[in-house]
């Protein structure tokens, strides 16, 4: 899922400033997951924004909206009224759903409230983690389900450096060495003579380099126009 994480309220709290009626619309799918951008902290992050403004001795109209995905141009579509009557959009949603709100009601200024940070899993409760870098071309077959471009500080893909200690990275004694996690992984599976095969580098083009990517499935592609309909 992709993490992400509230702005400060000082940064919110100044981005509306100029505006008197706003609309604040939450994800409830990854942000949601992550505590960062749900129905509930929609409330709350209003909430605080309404009596943020009282205590300046001046008011706020806030409308609040969650959709299913912001990513999704077709669970946007239903908020059109609400865009329109208000004088600005406050997005808890990611960096995706920021663009493609803006994208849809290009009319409207649209701002982001969350930070996003990577894609990654729930540790536990209250703890997420990166494990994916989305570099385009998955090696996670020759590496026992472990990623060393998202989880080796230095992105190598033939075994450590010479710098880790006691199992740790030299960069973040606090972060597992990858490769020595790739090891004992391979080891379980008693694969260990894999590691002889060298990988070749990486073919960076298939990562965010240069332009943004797309993917294209032309067996289900459907007209914008008929989802639109």
């Amino acid at each position: 899922m992709i993490v992400a994480e509230q702005k400060p309220l000082e940064a919110v709290l100044k981005m509306m400033a100029p505006y008197q009626r706003v609309l604040v619309v939450g994800c409830a799918s990854c942000v949601s997951v992550c505590l960062a951008g749900g129905e509930r902290e929609v409330s709350v992050l209003s909430s605080l924004a309404r009596l943020a403004r009282g205590t300046q001795g001046a008011s706020i109209e806030i409308a609040e909206a969650t959709v299913h995905r912001q990513c999704d141009q077709e669970f946007l579509l239903p908020l059109a009224s609400q865009v329109e009557a208000a004088e600005a959009v406050f997005s808890l949603g990611c960096g995706c759903g920021v663009q493609l709100m803006a994208e849809t009601f290009p009319h409207r200024r649209v701002f982001p409230l969350l930070d996003t940070k990577f894609m990654g899993i729930t540790l536990q409760p209250g703890v997420w983690v990166e494990r994916c870098r989305g570099c385009g071309e998955c090696i996670l077959d020759r590496t026992g389900g472990i990623c060393p471009i998202a989880r080796c500080s230095k992105g190598l893909l033939n075994g450590p450096c010479g710098g880790y200690r006691d199992g740790k990275c030299e960069v973040d004694t606090a972060v597992d060495c990858a490769w020595l996690l790739i090891f004992n992984r391979l080891q379980t599976l008693g694969e260990l003579e894999s590691l002889r095969a060298i990988m070749e580098p990486k073919d960076w083009s298939e990562a965010a380099v240069g332009r943004p990517r797309q993917v294209v499935r032309e067996d289900v592609k459907v007209p914008i126009e008929e989802v639109i309909a």
